[in-house]
């Protein structure tokens, strides 16, 4: 308490000039409507850049909030393109209730479930990807894991809140693909080497392939929904002992910092195996 009243002792000269100032500058913008306004613009363009300041600074403790909403508004999105209903096949009659249909008929095909990475490997020769949901949340093992820019994974492990995947980066990782620009077909695996590229396999020498073509799932896939993003091709290999191409693709999906994926479950293959699973009747 001392210290504080030794201190307005202190600097009471300036403390009394300040007051006085102010008090000069409020009855000055009160007299004039032109100082009113002068000083209101002044005032307003402090103010404004204070909270300018401010709504920056709130805005960078609460980006991890504004990803999940945004990861959550994507899946939404996607949940509603038409490319993931399929039109009814017109030479049979389904009855199933659970079936999710549009108002054209078409039933859902893939369905998309928001999630975050907790967990990712990208330097062992089997790698995997943690993801913070489960079977609660509705994650189920072969759903398929895909980021803002392209394909991750497939899931293979889940417990009730957490779930693996393994990486497109796991040795055992193959994935049918095809070339964007006339459909070739081939398996896109990882050699283990480099992280930031995979290897297209068994492309036909036929196809015209050329450095920057783009790579996507193709419609044979059980996991991926087709025309997903899967890379770029910058090195391409002929096998002279056969009539295939090895193609060098760098990923779309940066391994080294993905943060959050979309679950990617194929209805239609997943009603099916359940169909399947099912013991039969005996009358």
């Amino acid at each position: 308490m001392k210290n504080i009243f030794l201190f307005i002792r202190r600097y009471f000269t300036f403390f009394s000039f300040l007051v006085l100032q102010i008090a000069a500058i409020v009855l000055l913008s009160r007299s004039s409507k032109t100082h009113e306004v002068f000083f209101s613009s002044v005032s307003n363009e402090i103010t404004g850049r204070i909270d300018k300041r401010y709504s920056h600074l709130r805005s960078y403790f609460s980006l991890q909030e504004t990803n999940r909403q945004l990861a959550a508004e994507n899946a939404r999105l996607r949940n509603l393109l038409i490319t993931d209903f399929k039109a009814p096949d017109s030479n049979r009659l389904s009855f199933i209730d659970t079936l999710v249909r549009d108002s054209l008929g078409r039933f859902r095909k893939f369905t998309y479930l928001p999630a975050e990475v907790i967990g990712n490997t990208f330097t062992l020769q089997t790698n995997f990807i943690t993801i913070e949901r489960g079977s609660l949340q509705g994650v189920k093992k072969g759903m398929a894991v895909v980021s803002p820019q392209g394909i991750a994974g497939v899931v293979v492990e889940t417990t009730e809140n957490i779930s693996r995947a393994m990486s497109l980066l796991h040795r055992n990782s193959k994935v049918s693909a095809m070339l964007k620009k006339d459909n070739t077909a081939g398996s896109i695996e990882w050699d283990g080497s480099d992280p930031a590229y995979l290897v297209l396999k068994n492309v036909s020498k036929s196809a015209k392939v050329a450095k920057g073509d783009t790579v996507l799932t193709s419609n044979y896939s059980a996991n991926f929904p087709p025309s997903l993003m899967i890379g770029t091709v910058t090195e391409i290999a002929a096998d002279p002992s056969s009539n295939y191409y090895t193609l060098k693709v760098k990923t779309a999906t940066n391994f080294f910092n993905i943060r959050y994926v979309n679950l990617v479950e194929n209805v239609r293959f997943a009603e099916q195996v359940a169909l399947e699973n099912t013991p039969a009747k005996t009358p």
